[in-house]
C-alpha cells in the first residue's frame, strides 16, 4: 500500500515563505493498491496538484471518498483536471451529509454562481457507488469507516492490505463527544496497532482550551490516544491555518520529547506536502 500526502493543512489554504516545509494546501491523500487501484481521500486544495501528476502518469481511474464535505475538504474539486476528459473515469462513494447526497453537493458546489461550470458539464465518467460504504473492498484494500466527533456524516478510514495498517482520522475531536461521535476508546480499537495513523491535531494545548467543540483535537489528547492504540507512526494532520513551519518543528520536538520521556516507541512527524510511504 503506497500513501502520498497532497495537502495537510486545515480550514482554509495559506502561502508565504512561513509555510514552505509543511505546504499550504488543504486535505487530499492518495493511496495505491498493490492491485493497481487508485483510492483519493478528501478535495481539498491539494487535488489540483494530484490532478495533474495523474495526468502525467496517465492513469485516469479512481475511485473519491469524503470524510465531510467542509469546504477545505472540497475546495480543490471544481480544479481536478482530469475531470475536464471522457478517458478519466471516477467513482464518488455515495453517502449523505446533512441530508444531501454525495452528487448533490458537488451540484452545490459546481454551479453558478460559485462556479462557471456546471456537474453535467464535465467530460470525464462520473459515478457514484453507494456500497462503498461501511466495511467494503477496493481490489487488494479493505476499507473500514467510523463515524467521527466533527459535523454531521462526518467519517474516518482504516485501510488494510496484506496485514498493513493506515488509519485517517482527520476532523476528530477527542476531547469533546460531538452528537454522532464514538467514544474515545471506540476511536483507539479502529486504530488499534496501525502502522500509519495521520490524525487531527489541530491545537494545542492552551488553544484548546479556547476551541473545546470546534470539532477537533488538541496534540496532547492525540499523542495519548496514539499511544494507547499502540500505533507505529503518528502523522500530525489538519494543521492549523496560522501554524509556520519553525512552530510545527518545536511541537514535533516536544511531541518526540514528551513520548520518549514516557517509554513510547512511536514515530511522530507531522506531515508534509508530498509525504510519501509504502506499507
Amino acid at each position: 500500500m503506497f500513501v502520498k500526502c497532497w495537502g495537510s493543512r486545515g480550514s482554509i489554504s495559506v502561502s508565504g515563505k512561513q509555510y514552505v516545509k509543511y505546504g499550504g494546501d488543504t486535505t487530499c491523500i492518495e493511496i495505491h493498491a498493490k492491485t493497481g487501484q487508485i483510492v483519493i481521500i478528501d478535495a481539498g486544495t491539494g487535488i489540483r496538484r494530484l490532478g495533474k501528476s495523474l495526468l502525467g502518469r496517465k492513469k485516469s481511474a479512481y475511485t473519491l471518498l469524503l470524510t465531510h464535505t467542509h469546504w477545505d475538504h472540497i475546495l480543490g474539486i471544481a480544479f481536478f483536471k482530469p475531470l475536464l476528459y471522457s478517458k478519466t473515469r471516477v467513482v464518488f462513494q455515495d453517502r449523505t451529509f446533512a441530508g444531501i447526497d454525495t452528487k448533490g453537493v458537488l451540484e452545490q458546489v459546481l454551479k453558478p454562481p460559485f462556479f462557471p461550470v456546471k456537474l453535467a458539464d464535465l467530460q470525464a465518467d462520473i459515478r457514484f457507488d453507494p456500497a462503498l460504504n461501511g466495511s467494503f473492498q477496493i481490489g487488494s484494500l479493505t476499507i473500514d469507516m467510523i463515524p467521527t466527533s466533527h459535523s454531521e456524516g462526518s467519517m474516518g478510514y482504516r485501510f488494510t492490505e496484506d496485514g498493513n495498517r493506515f488509519v485517517f482520522l482527520t476532523d476528530n475531536e477527542l476531547g469533546f463527544s460531538h452528537p454522532q461521535g464514538r467514544k474515545v476508546e471506540d476511536y483507539i480499537k479502529f486504530a488499534e496497532n496501525a502502522d500509519l495513523l495521520l490524525h487531527d491535531a489541530e491545537y494545542t494545548h492552551d488553544e484548546y482550551a479556547r476551541k473545546t467543540g470546534w470539532g477537533h483535537s488538541s496534540i496532547p489528547d492525540v499523542l495519548d490516544f496514539a499511544a494507547k492504540a499502540c500505533v507505529k507512526r503518528l502523522g500530525l494532520i489538519h494543521l492549523n491555518q496560522d501554524r509556520s513551519d519553525d512552530e510545527m518543528d518545536a511541537i514535533v520536538n516536544e511531541c518526540t520529547r514528551f513520548l520518549k520521556n514516557n517509554h513510547h516507541s512511536i514515530d511522530c512527524f507531522a506531515v508534509p506536502y508530498d509525504f510519501e510511504i509504502t506499507l
